[in-house]
C-alpha cells in the first residue's frame, strides 16, 4: 500500500504524498484500507483531486472490490509548531523539516559518524533534501569527513546560521565555530544552549531528512534534543563485540524510555573480506551479535558494514565513499527512508518529550 501511495505526486510540490508525510493513520486489512490525508492548504486544486486519485490508484492495484476510506484533514501538527525553551521562544526547526533521524551509539569508536555522514550523502544522491547536524559538541568530526574543516557559516538577514553545503547536504557543526586546536570545555547548560541554537536559529530550508550525529552515550545532548524537537526515529550503530552490544542495548533503552522509535541497528566492522579473497568473510570481532540483539529487542538490522580500508580512508580524506556511490550505504538509505515512511503513515505523529525532575 505504501508503494501505491508513493506513486501519487503532490503537483504543487513535485514530491509524492508519502515522502511529504501527508499520509497518516494508515490501516490495511485483506479487503479494506483507511487513511487520512493532511493538507495545510485545503484550498489549492490538489486538495480537491487527491482523494479520487488515491482511490483510483488503490483500486487499479488491488481491484474494485477493495473498500477504501479516505479522510481529509488540515490540522496536522508539524515540527514548526514546537518551540525551544528560552527567552526568544525560537522555533525548533520549521515545519519544512519533515523527518529528524538521530544516529546514536552507546559507546565511542564504533563508526557512528561514518554511518551518519555516508547515510546523509546516500539519501541526497537518491533525490532527498538532506541536512546533517553534528551534535557531538566536544568532539566534532563531521567537518573533517566532509573535507570542509576551514569553512565558516554565514548569518542571514534574519540572524540565522546558514549551513555549509557539500555533496548535496547542508552541514552544521561546532567544528565550524571553534578553533580546531582548542578543546570545548563547557558545562551541560552551555552545551544544551548550543544544541538549541543549532535547532532553533539555523536556516535549514526545506528538508526531507535532518540527520543528527549524536555523541556516544546517554547524556545532556541526547536529552536536550528529545526535549526540543520530535524525533522521527533513532538509528543505533554498534560493532559485534559484546561490550559494544551491551552499550547499544542501553542506547535502545534510552530512546524507548523517551518514546522515540528505534528504526534499527547498523552493525559496523561486521566482517573483513581480503581483497584477494572476495568470497571469504572473517568475523574478527565476533559473528551475529547485532542480529541476536535486534531479534531480542524486536528491531531490524538495517545494514552490516565490513571493515573496509577505502571506507576509513575516504572519511579521513574528506571524500566519503557515498559521494561516488557505495551499495551498502545506498541500500541503507533506501531502508531508512522506507522505515520512516511506513512509520509516518501508520503511527502517531512524534512529539517532543517533557522530562520532569523528581
Amino acid at each position: 500500500m505504501i508503494d501505491v501511495l508513493s506513486g501519487i505526486i503532490d503537483t504543487d510540490k513535485g514530491k509524492d504524498i508519502v515522502r511529504l508525510g501527508l499520509v497518516r493513520d494508515l490501516r490495511v486489512t485483506e479487503d479494506d484500507v483507511s487513511f487520512t490525508i493532511f493538507l495545510k492548504d485545503p484550498g489549492r486544486p490538489f486538495a480537491f483531486e487527491v482523494e479520487s486519485i488515491c482511490i483510483d490508484a488503490i483500486r487499479s492495484e488491488f481491484g474494485s472490490e477493495m473498500q477504501i476510506q479516505v479522510k481529509m484533514d488540515n490540522e496536522m501538527i508539524g515540527l514548526g509548531d514546537l518551540t525551544v525553551d528560552g527567552d526568544k521562544g525560537a522555533q525548533a526547526l520549521g515545519d519544512n523539516v519533515l523527518n529528524t533521524i538521530a544516529v546514536a551509539s552507546g559507546k565511542g569508536g564504533v563508526g557512528k559518524s561514518t554511518v551518519a555522514v555516508n547515510l546523509a550523502i546516500a539519501l541526497a544522491r537518491q533525490g532527498y533534501e538532506v541536512g546533517i547536524m553534528d551534535a557531538d559538541i566536544y568532539g566534532p568530526s563531521i567537518p573533517t569527513m566532509f573535507g570542509i574543516e576551514g569553512a565558516r557559516p554565514n548569518v542571514n538577514q534574519n540572524r540565522q546560521i546558514v549551513p555549509i553545503q557539500k555533496y548535496g547536504v547542508k552541514v552544521l557543526s561546532m567544528g565550524f565555530l571553534v578553533d580546531p586546536d582548542k578543546a570545548v570545555i563547557w558545562r551541560g547548560p552551555m552545551v544544551s544552549s548550543a544544541i538549541k541554537q543549532f535547532l532553533g536559529e539555523t536556516d535549514w530550508g526545506d528538508l526531507d531528512f535532518l540527520i543528527m550525529d549524536l555523541p556516544p552515550g546517554t547524556g545532556d545532548i541526547q536529552l536536550t534534543i528529545v526535549q526540543t524537537v520530535p524525533l522521527s526515529g533513532a538509528l543505533i550503530v554498534s560493532t559485534p563485540q559484546r561490550v559494544a552490544l551491551a552499550d547499544a542495548r542501553k542506547g535502545v533503552a534510552m530512546f524507548e524510555q523517551v518514546n522515540v522509535p528505534v528504526l534499527g541497528i547498523v552493525e559496523n566492522m561486521a566482517y573483513f573480506t581480503p581483497p584477494d579473497l572476495p568470497g571469504r568473510k572473517y568475523y574478527l570481532f565476533g559473528e551475529g551479535g547485532a542480529k541476536a540483539l535486534a531479534a531480542e529487542l524486536g528491531i531490524p538490522v538495517l545494514a552490516e558494514l565490513p571493515i573496509d580500508e577505502s571506507l576509513r580512508r575516504s572519511c579521513d580524506e574528506g571524500e566519503p565513499v557515498s559521494a561516488t556511490g557505495y551499495k551498502l550505504f545506498e541500500d541503507l538509505a533506501v531502508s531508512v527512508a522506507r522505515v520512516v515512511a511506513v512509520r509516518n503513515a501508520t503511527k502517531p505523529t512524534s512529539k517532543k518529550i517533557d522530562i520532569l525532575r523528581r
